[in-house]
Formats: structure tokens, C-alpha cells, sequence
């Protein structure tokens, strides 16, 4: 029971949820943790076809007042949008917005002619560095991918813990609070 015990309180996990873990890792609190971790990713998937038709507006505004952001991050419930942990996830990618200055929410949602574009740019780039015509293709499609992550809100390093993207910091949430959370779209305006 102490196991349990100690286990929920270093990962915020049901009392079910340890238990299980507990006896699938065999005692073993660290591989414990690791199979709540795997178990919670497999959880942020399921819910993650879930409707989403509550949330919260987040806001920021930059205190030289020259940079303003909003940002639509839905959940489930109403319940759940007036969540402070919600409502302040919503607050920490206004000012990640800010920060970071991205173009669309995710990756697959840059623009087609911008990758052209990239491409085209990348292309005469490697053949002015005398790269081989076989490694080109392999080579563009890797910057075009980095191309379209920079550029995509989910894929960013978030500005507060570089070592975990948005996409991650969401993923967290949907694991902590329990229910399908995205972030619709946002605005960033800038003096």
C-alpha cells in the first residue's frame, strides 16, 4: 500500500492505475513509472477523437504592449474550461505565441505554395554547395520537414522548457485533467 501511495504521489496516477502498474513492473517503482507514462500516451490518443466544443480564449499581451496574442484552446466541458490548470495552459501558449512567432497550428497546415517555395530555395542551395543529384531529394525532404516544424505552433519547443514542444505541454494535459483538449487556431498582432 505504501507502494501505491508513493507511486500516486510522484505521478499523479489513480489508485487502480499504480496498482497495475505496480504489479506489471513487478515492484519495480522506476519501470512503474515508465508503464504509467507509455499508458498514459495510449490514453491521450483515445481521447483524443473525443468532440471539443467548450474551452477558453487565452490572451497575452506583451508589456511594451507592441505584441498581442489570442489563442482558442477547446476542451470537452464546460467544467473543465474553467479549470485553472486549463485556463492557465491556455495563458502559457498566448505567451509561447508570442515568443515564438509560428505560422499555423500544425505542421501539415503550412501553406503549399510556402513549401514550394522552401523547396525551390533548398534546391539551388545544395546544388551551389555541390551536393550529389542522389542525395538531393533525401536531403530537401529533410529540410522541408524542419521547414514545416518551425513554422507549426505544435511542433515548436515551448519557449518555457525547450526539451518538450506544445504538441507535448497539450499531450501533459489531456493526460492530467482527463479529457480531449486541442488548440483551434490563434492570432498574433504585432506593432
Amino acid at each position: 500500500m505504501d507502494q501505491i501511495k508513493d507511486l500516486r504521489g510522484r505521478t499523479g496516477a489513480g489508485v487502480v492505475d499504480a496498482k497495475q502498474a505496480l504489479e506489471a513492473s513487478a515492484g519495480d517503482m522506476e519501470k512503474a513509472i515508465v508503464w504509467l507514462r507509455e499508458k498514459g500516451k495510449a490514453t491521450v490518443a483515445k481521447k483524443s477523437a473525443r468532440e471539443t466544443n467548450e474551452g477558453v480564449i487565452g490572451a497575452y499581451m506583451h508589456t511594451t504592449k507592441k505584441i498581442a496574442v489570442l489563442v482558442s484552446l477547446v476542451c470537452e466541458t464546460d467544467f473543465v474550461a474553467r479549470n485553472e490548470k486549463f485556463q492557465e495552459l491556455a495563458q502559457n501558449i498566448a505567451m509561447h505565441i508570442a515568443a515564438n512567432d509560428p505560422l499555423v497550428v500544425r505542421p501539415e497546415d503550412v501553406k503549399d505554395e510556402d513549401v514550394a517555395a522552401e523547396k525551390e530555395f533548398a534546391l539551388k542551395q545544395l546544388e551551389k554547395e555541390g551536393k550529389p543529384a542522389a542525395m538531393l531529394e533525401k536531403i530537401v525532404e529533410g529540410k522541408l520537414k524542419k521547414f514545416r516544424e518551425e513554422r507549426a505552433l505544435l511542433t515548436q519547443p515551448y519557449v518555457k522548457n525547450p526539451k518538450q514542444t506544445i504538441e507535448q505541454l497539450v499531450a501533459e494535459a489531456v493526460q492530467e485533467i482527463g479529457e480531449n483538449i486541442s488548440i483551434k487556431e490563434f492570432v498574433r498582432l504585432s506593432i
